[in-house]
């Protein structure tokens, strides 16, 4: 990030002010500039000031957080523009369009995962070869009768 003499600090947004323009908690830019997603000068007192373009960068990010995009992917994508650049509408068509195609995947395979959820009657069987929920393919019969998970994230 380029150095910022004394006397423009005065344009630069202080750490309340964007989060008052964004409607992104404090302490979600703390997070955000750790993570890399967004910079801030510091002052000679060691505060926080962000130039005006950062409410860009931090629309996308919450933009992409909405639609379930994860911040990794998100950092990458904005890491891909020129010298780190806030994103130009030009920018923001290519980074939505792949995301566009990962958010039909999702909704396909959750659309799918709806229709089967009426067979599933959540007994915990999970060895059963009618359970497409939990057991798709019948992949767990080969360990045995019975529940052969307990954590139903697995």
């Amino acid at each position: 990030m380029e150095k910022i003499e004394p006397s423009q600090f005065s344009r630069l947004l202080t750490v309340g002010e964007v989060a008052s323009r964004s409607g992104v908690a404090v302490s979600a830019l703390h997070f955000y500039e750790a993570k890399g997603l967004i910079e801030s000068h510091r002052s000679r007192g060691n505060q926080r000031r962000y130039p005006r373009e950062v409410l860009r960068r931090v629309a996308v990010i919450k933009i992409a957080q909405r639609v379930g995009i994860p911040l990794a992917e998100v950092q990458a994508a904005l890491d891909a523009l020129p010298q780190g650049r806030t994103p130009t509408a030009a920018d923001w068509k290519v980074l939505s369009a792949g995301w566009k195609d990962d958010l039909d995947a999702r909704i396909r395979r959750l659309q799918g995962l709806r229709d089967q959820l009426d067979g599933c009657i959540g007994c915990g069987c999970l060895s059963m070869k009618s359970c497409p929920l939990r057991n798709p393919w019948d992949r767990l019969a080969e360990e045995g009768a019975g529940a052969r998970l307990l954590d139903p994230e697995e």
